[in-house]
């Protein structure tokens, strides 16, 4: 729905740009800082700001003090800019809200008064002052104080960085054409994105192709349907079956794909161009490659048909014609291989596919028993009314220690489940026409792919995003964003959440047209730089590289984020940081003394 929205912005022209004036030089001219003080969000109830400015006036080099209701807005905005311009000034504090807020419009604003954005400092009086210390106002007040006169002595030797930029090709890849990586798909085109989605299997719909049902009765197969034909009906999805990403080069908004023939019996590639493989560009890479469900290697599982998985008695139930064929008494047997040494974590979704397949038993044949043997019933937020209703249903639950995991013996008769309840503290000895095993989610052979597209894997195999908290959907290599089982075990309204999540954070690049520099990128001094390359080797973000025919290492302004890991392994202090220069920090550690 978000994507039908967005379609419309996408396809009607974008805003013009505002006309920036010539960019000032101010490297002639003695520093003339203004400091603006921001009251908003509670922080003047705390700082004594009239103090703050008191104190900023008999700092060096600063030509204008003020206190602004809200730096950030519009209003704002154009009072800073309109002093820039009466005041001759070059240098600009704003003491407010943290660094990470608002700093774009700040530096938008200093760009379209004919400053470099670099020229930008920020003092936090807000998170770090205000809100850490708003019992003790005179403290927080001297604080503000500091924090200020640190600024100021940064921003007196502030230089203009020049800023680089780069177009973004217009179009995305997404890989895996299950239940994320259409909806992903889907949701870009919607946008008006052209998308290349590559599938390693011959048909489209990954793990949503076993799954007939959910929890709550909704129809999963009539979803695989409707997904598979508004994939191949839209004419800016290309889906390429049978196939996997064999190469991948480039960076952040130009990245070059080669897609190859998956290997003997998948010939999609080749049926599609006459080669093996196809090269194409694109600006934006999802991943949404799934996963799968565990195999089990206990409890006779591939000694006796009679012990199954749950995805395997889904599909008997969903293909049974009656309830003759179903069988009148099941034990299911939870966390089968999982929470243990060898895989630890709990796949969530294994509670609920139990309830799931059991109350569809009991609706088909209520007179059948299920027994359910488990060691924590993890059914959260809503689902909880499921295992509610299960047990009015008449499922019995059972908790079983991981010390005394039951026993399954077969018999010619039926299957004998030997367990042992540490409420009752007694053996128990249910008789099962079959036994069900709850495995859980395992990830898919990511490992190559991981070094192709040159992202991490985490300690369990799935796809390890950059920030579980703040960037759930991105890598740490710009770009590149990940959903579905891909990255963890999800449900599947998750997935879809998540799956449109990627697709919006891939569209915001591609929607951008263009690329610009951060002021804070690293830089190399080249006289002090001796090629030992170990900035190259410690970027996290790739963005370091070394220029082979001048000897010396170099940055990528465009993948450079700052975040200063070069310039701590530079052993000849040859890597520096634009804004957070060696001369600038001192300098604010000066001022604090």
């Amino acid at each position: 729905a978000i994507a039908r929205l967005l379609a419309g912005a996408r396809k009607s022209p974008a805003p013009p740009a505002r006309e920036a004036p010539p960019e000032r030089d101010v490297s002639e001219e003695e520093p003339r800082v203004g400091v603006f003080a921001c009251r908003c969000d509670g922080i003047e109830e705390v700082v004594d700001l009239a103090r703050v400015l008191d104190h900023a006036r008999g700092l060096k080099d600063v030509a204008h003090v003020q206190e602004v209701a809200e730096a950030c807005n519009d209003e704002g905005l154009k009072e800073i800019k309109r002093q820039i311009a009466e005041k001759g000034l070059n240098r600009v504090v704003v003491a407010g809200c943290t660094h990470r807020l608002y700093e774009a419009p700040l530096q938008e604003a200093l760009r379209e008064a004919g400053l470099n954005p670099a020229l930008l400092e920020r003092a936090d009086l807000r998170e770090g002052c205000a809100w850490a210390h708003w019992d003790q106002p005179e403290a927080a007040t001297a604080k503000a104080q500091e924090l200020v006169e640190m600024a100021v002595a940064k921003a007196r030797l502030l230089k203009p960085v020049p800023r680089s930029d780069r177009g973004v090709t217009t179009g995305a890849l997404v890989i895996g054409g299950g239940l994320a990586g259409m909806t992903a798909a889907l949701s870009l085109a919607e946008q008006g994105f052209p998308v290349h989605l590559v599938e390693r299997e011959a048909e489209l719909g990954g793990n949503l192709r076993h799954v007939h049902y959910t929890l709550y009765g909704g129809d999963a197969q009539a979803l695989l349907r409707s997904l598979v034909r508004r994939v191949e009906e839209n004419e800016l999805i290309r889906v390429h079956r049978g196939a996997e990403v064999s190469e991948v080069s480039g960076c952040v908004g130009n990245f070059t794909v080669r897609v190859s023939d998956q290997g003997a019996g998948n010939q999609g590639i080749r049926e599609q161009v006459g080669e093996a493989s196809v090269t194409f560009e694109v600006g934006a890479i999802i991943v949404a490659t799934g996963g799968q469900e565990a195999v089990p290697t206990e409890y006779l599982y591939g000694e006796d048909p009679r012990v199954m998985t749950q995805r395997e008695f889904e599909a008997m139930l969903a293909e049974s014609e009656s309830d003759a064929s179903l069988p009148s008494s099941v034990v299911m047997i939870q966390c089968v291989g999982s929470r243990e040494p060898d895989r630890p974590y709990c796949s969530r979704i294994c509670c609920s596919q139990a309830i799931k397949n059991g109350l569809r038993l009991k609706e088909v044949n209520p007179r059948a028993r299920v027994f359910v043997l488990y060691r924590d019933i993890r059914t959260y937020g809503f689902k909880e009314e499921a295992y509610r209703q299960a047990r009015e249903a008449g499922g019995i639950f059972i908790p079983y220690d991981l010390d005394d995991k039951p026993q399954v013996v077969a018999r010619d008769e039926g299957l004998r489940v030997l367990a042992r309840d540490p409420v009752l503290g007694e053996r128990l000895t249910l008789d099962a026409d079959l036994v069900v095993l709850s495995t859980g989610i395992v990830p898919n052979e990511n490992g190559a792919l991981a070094g192709i597209l040159g992202v991490p894997l985490d300690a369990d195999g799935f796809f390890q995003e950059a920030n579980s908290k703040v960037r759930p959907m991105d890598f740490e290599r710009a770009g590149i964003f990940l959903c579905g089982l891909a990255q963890a075990p999800h449900f599947m309204d998750e997935t879809i959440v998540q799956a449109e999540g990627a697709a919006l954070r891939a569209a915001i690049l591609l929607r951008k047209g263009r690329l610009e520099s951060r002021p804070m990128v690293a830089s190399v001094n080249e006289r002090l730089c001796s090629a030992c390359e170990l900035c190259v080797q410690a970027c996290p973000y790739g963005a370091r590289f070394m220029d082979l025919e001048r000897g010396v290492a170099a940055v990528d302004p465009i993948l450079c984020q700052g975040c200063g890991v070069c310039v701590m392994v530079c052993p000849n202090g040859a890597s520096q940081q634009n804004t957070f220069e060696m001369q600038q920090v001192m300098a604010m550690l000066d001022a604090t003394i």
